[in-house]
């Protein structure tokens, strides 16, 4: 099983990032769960949501403590929040910063053993016109893990947003899966 937890805060789409992930798997005929936990439901407040992917059923009904993959949609969250807690030896954290590598990994308190940075909100600037990053992180989690591909991914956005909306979120995760940059450490 494939244990993915979100850190957004509201109002960015961090739990629409799960589900959509989610949905994305289960269009790959995978069984899928996902769910949001809310502490101070406001907008800007830290928000972390999950998703578990396997290819037998979910049976577990408990939040990821001890994640194979940490998605961070809002970088100021590592100032805060200890977004590697339980992480996995073998886990993969993916970062939207436009900062560097060293940069990030000074911020985190369990080096990965894989960090993937993009700048998903500069892309969701220039391809949506608002700094809402949850469809553009998705391209960054297709590239960087393989849990799922890029066209599952945009196709599962597409059945969420509808018409023009849809077709600009895929875009906007095809951007930041081509410039996600993923290191092996």
């Amino acid at each position: 099983m494939i244990e993915i937890r979100f850190h957004g805060r509201g109002g960015q789409g961090a739990v629409t990032a799960a589900n959509i992930l989610a949905s994305a798997a289960f269009l790959e005929g995978k069984y899928v769960q996902a769910f949001p936990f809310f502490g101070v439901e406001r907008r800007g407040a830290p928000v972390t949501a999950f998703t578990r992917i396997d290819e037998k059923p979910i049976r577990i009904k408990t939040q990821i403590y001890e994640p194979d993959i940490v998605v961070v949609l809002d970088p100021s969250l590592l100032d805060t929040v200890d977004v590697t807690a339980g992480l996995k030896e073998d886990g993969i954290v993916i970062v939207n910063t436009e900062k560097s590598k060293d940069e990030v990994l000074a911020k985190l308190k369990k080096k990965p053993a894989k960090l993937a940075l993009v700048d998903a909100t500069t892309i969701a600037l220039d391809v949506l016109g608002l700094p809402i990053t949850n469809t553009a992180i998705l391209g960054a989690v297709a590239k960087a893990t393989g849990v799922v591909t890029l066209e599952h991914v945009q196709k599962a956005i597409q059945d969420v947003f509808s018409g023009t909306l849809g077709e600009k979120n895929a875009k906007a995760a095809e951007e930041a899966f081509n410039k996600t940059t993923v290191y092996e450490l």
